[in-house]
């Protein structure tokens, strides 16, 4: 019996002395002790001593386990394994390290989305001067982003200066959007969920929305949504546009901080356009006021011109008329020259024959007065 117990008690401390340096030197988990034979308080020891290094292998294990997952990208994995004292406290803490982790993912991700689709949505707006097009383009665009499955943009339009009339917010685009008898395409400030948005310069959610208030209808069937946003678009605190979306599901927080960033931004592209299409409609009422100035002018001018030709007319003709009296002058100049010369050669034959004349009278009456 003596012998049967040390030759026990020799194989207990083999085995725990083993299990003690794989788990607690080697860095081996998963060893047992084993010592056949052994009942009651040794029994009990190898037990606990295998209990032991179970408890540490299944520990160490699981921790590794999530830690590996953790380093491959894997965040929604958390340490589940029963421990007490200063393993509990590292597992805590561990799980609560993947949970920071995780929410500061998800944060940088959240906003690199934002970011990304706010850069994206103001350069595909940038340069664009139809103010349709623009709002088409921007709902077909935002709505999937959102999740919305109904859209409408509504625009604000001034009254002429001098009218009467107030500002109306005018149905210019739509996303999903079914038109219904009862309700109107035009919204005055303070009037409806849109007008009061325009009117607060706020954005409104609504949640918990009646199922006969809208209808998202498609080929396969219609349904109610649960959740609507009336977004206006401001610039330099004033009116633009107004926005509302409507969805199944309730609108995360990201989404929010996006239309109220993208917001802002479209305040700035619709102000642009909306200065553009006031800067084209003035050069054209400059140019249409010029150019009936210029046909004036030219209208002006041809009848100038006329009244030039006409006198360069009634000018060709006297000068035809001068050349004509310059002829007739030359030529009765030219018959004077001649009955000039003319008398000028009677002249001189007359004195000639006079002259001869007196000589012959002369020598006779001198003769005879001799």
């Amino acid at each position: 019996t003596i012998n049967d117990t040390v030759e026990t008690l020799a194989t207990f401390s083999d085995q725990v002395t083993r299990v003690a340096r794989e788990v607690g030197v080697e860095g081996r988990l998963g060893g047992q002790a084993v010592v056949p034979g052994a009942s009651g308080s040794w029994k009990d020891l190898v037990d606990n001593v295998n209990e032991l290094a179970a408890n540490l292998s299944t520990q160490v294990r699981a921790i590794g386990e999530v830690a590996t997952a953790v380093t491959k990208g894997d965040l929604m994995r958390s340490i589940q394994v029963a421990a007490r004292g200063e393993v509990a406290d590292l597992k805590d803490k561990l799980n609560q390290m993947i949970r920071n982790l995780r929410e500061t993912t998800e944060h940088n991700t959240e906003q690199d989305w934002l970011k990304t689709n706010l850069a994206r949505l103001t350069r595909m707006l940038q340069g664009q001067r139809d103010i349709v097009t623009v709002s088409r383009t921007l709902l077909s665009e935002l709505a999937p982003l959102v999740g919305a499955l109904h859209g409408v943009l509504y625009l604000l339009q001034l009254a002429a200066p001098g009218a009467a009339a107030q500002p109306r917010l005018r149905l210019v685009a739509s996303y999903g959007y079914q038109e219904r008898k009862n309700l109107s395409s035009q919204w005055a400030l303070g009037e409806g969920l849109v007008g009061q948005a325009a009117f607060e310069k706020k954005r409104l959610l609504i949640s918990s929305v009646p199922p006969d208030y809208v209808q998202v209808v498609s080929g396969l069937g219609q349904s109610a949504p649960r959740n609507i946003v009336v977004l206006p678009i401001l610039f330099e605190d004033e009116v633009k546009a107004v926005i509302e979306l409507a969805t199944f599901e309730p609108f995360q927080s990201i989404h929010l901080s996006f239309l109220d960033q993208l917001a802002q931004g479209l305040g700035i592209v619709f102000s642009s356009i909306e200065t553009a299409a006031s800067t084209e409609s003035l050069l054209r009422h400059q140019a249409e006021k010029l150019e009936g100035q210029f046909q004036l002018q030219q209208s002006e001018l041809q009848n100038s011109n006329a009244e030039l030709e006409r006198k360069a007319n009634e000018l060709a003709e006297q000068n035809a008329e001068v050349e004509r009296k310059n002829r007739e002058i030359e030529v009765a100049r030219n018959n004077l020259q001649e009955k000039a010369e003319q008398l000028a050669l009677t002249s001189k034959y007359k004195s000639e024959f006079l002259a001869n004349m007196s000589h012959e009278l002369r020598s006779p009456l001198n003769s005879l007065l001799l």
